[in-house]
């Protein structure tokens, strides 16, 4: 499978029908920092005024609409249709990732058999999102995350990032293991540890546009630079106050 950085080719498959069109253009610039969105396919019957705003989207966006009929009352095709073709493209091999953007959690086998054969897994939806869709993925990311950036948190905010018990036990935890004899952790591998314990984990929820900012700004905990060598930009470091 290919590197990100090397230009990983991703599937971006959306349910339009449990989907808001007015994510897309955030969305796929979230995308392009993991690869590229070499197959972009939005699902839902167009015929229905409900896809209306999805229409100029598409077009501005490169997306493919692919029309799926409801034939039956109360049975969702449009869910078949993309879970059909995330297995052909998964078997053809022309792609090393999949984006699948919906909060419905009719989609978490198909997100474990993706996995199940090696490819990353990305799910995009909103913070209603079942959890066990969103612990299918290698990484979930909230649609309300890619939101404009809000002003920064007040002192107030920042003190109740203690009282956030599921965000004091996942820092806990990566900061806990990846630090060496003297207490220090270093960062990007605090952030590693972070996605493997949660593929929801984004600094972003809590206000923070990067994992520096949440870590300084929390009562707990204390970062600082290390040299890194000659020519090479200083390593972060945190460890508990």
């Amino acid at each position: 499978m290919s590197d990100p950085a090397e230009g990983a080719r991703l599937a971006v498959l959306i349910d339009a029908d449990n989907a808001s069109a007015k994510h897309i253009e955030r969305l796929l610039a979230e995308i392009a920092k993991y690869g590229t969105a070499s197959v972009r396919r939005a699902y839902g019957d167009w015929t229905s005024t409900q896809l209306a705003s999805w229409k100029s989207e598409l077009l501005e966006n490169s997306v493919q609409p692919i029309q799926q009929f409801s034939y039956t009352t109360g049975k969702n095709a449009t869910d078949s249709a993309l879970i059909i073709d995330a297995m052909d493209l998964l078997h053809a091999g022309r792609v090393d990732g999949f984006c699948l953007v919906s909060s419905d959690s009719d989609f978490t086998r198909l997100a474990a058999r993706i996995r199940e054969e090696g490819l990353t897994v990305y799910g995009f939806g909103q913070r209603k999102t079942p959890k066990p869709f969103v612990a299918a993925c290698n990484t979930f990311i909230y649609v309300e995350n890619l939101e404009p950036p809000k002003a920064p948190p007040a002192e107030t905010a920042k003190t109740s990032l203690r009282e956030d018990r599921r965000l004091s036990s996942l820092l806990e935890e990566a900061v806990d293991a990846a630090a060496g004899d003297d207490g220090w952790a270093q960062l990007g591998a605090v952030g590693s540890n972070l996605s493997r314990l949660a593929s929801d984990f984004d600094s972003r929820t809590w206000g923070y546009g990067k994992l520096t900012d949440l870590m300084k700004a929390h009562p707990d905990y204390q970062v600082k630079s290390r040299p890194a060598g000659e020519g090479k930009s200083p390593n972060a470091y945190v460890r508990h106050t």
